[in-house]
């Protein structure tokens, strides 16, 4: 992602949407707020946002629906909740809904500005070309895009940069502490339960989804009880 790429606000507390929509457009990116659920779908047809900063409560909805909506509608732009609930069910719930990161109230803005040039720098930079191979499985970073056995497989930003990493080291056995430094880029808190949800994302869309004649694929993925996963091909272990 360049400099220049586009994030929308959603947040119904309005001081606080402009003041995050600021600090943001110093830091060179083209920020647009909106301040509900039918505001945001606006912006949204109209900008089509590469990331976006959304709140929890936005009062006739919830960030979590509205990210729900979003994924439903084949829309993977990632997305950054904001909320004054910490409680460990509420991150696991914004994670399910396909968020890419979990910011509380109070916060700092120098640490929300981090965090998204974290999640900004999944998506890759234009204009390279890359190709990883395991087994079957393809995935072509200059057209973002990953194929088992020649078939699309739809992932989100962040699915995708865990795949990639994964890819990038076949054979090697990566830590989840490991993979939340290089996937995540920062500590995110410790928590590592992050990092078994989105290996279980992984695996329901590369290697449990059957084939068009039926059958299951061999497992790519790989769990090393208690030290972290590896991607193998054949079914190696």
């Amino acid at each position: 992602m360049t400099v220049s790429a586009k994030i929308l606000v959603v947040d119904d507390e309005r001081y606080l949407a402009e003041l995050v929509a600021t600090a943001l457009r110093y830091e060179g990116f083209a920020t647009t707020v909106a301040g509900s659920g039918p505001a945001a779908w606006q912006r949204i047809r109209a900008d089509r946002p590469d990331l976006m900063v959304l709140d929890v409560m936005l009062g006739e909805t919830s960030g979590f629906d509205l990210c729900r909506e979003l994924r439903a509608a084949g829309i993977d732009a990632p997305v950054i909740f904001l909320t004054a609930r910490d409680a460990p069910g509420d991150r696991i719930t914004g994670f399910v809904a396909g968020g890419d990161d979990y910011v509380t109230k109070p916060f700092s803005i120098e640490e929300l500005v981090l965090r998204v040039r974290a999640v900004a720098r999944r998506l890759g930079s234009p204009g390279r070309s890359h190709v990883l191979r395991v087994g079957d499985l393809v995935l072509d970073e200059a057209a973002h895009e990953v194929r088992r056995g020649g078939r699309l497989i739809q992932l989100t930003p962040t699915e995708f940069a865990l795949l990639r990493l994964l890819m990038a080291h076949p054979g090697q056995v990566l830590t989840k502490e490991q993979i939340l430094d290089r996937v995540w880029q920062y500590d995110f808190g410790g928590n590592a339960s992050v990092v078994q949800t989105y290996i279980s994302y992984l695996r329901a869309k590369v290697d449990r989804r059957p084939d068009p004649d039926g059958t299951a694929p061999t497992p790519l993925i790989h769990t090393v009880n208690r030290i972290g996963y590896v991607m193998r091909s054949g079914g190696e272990r």
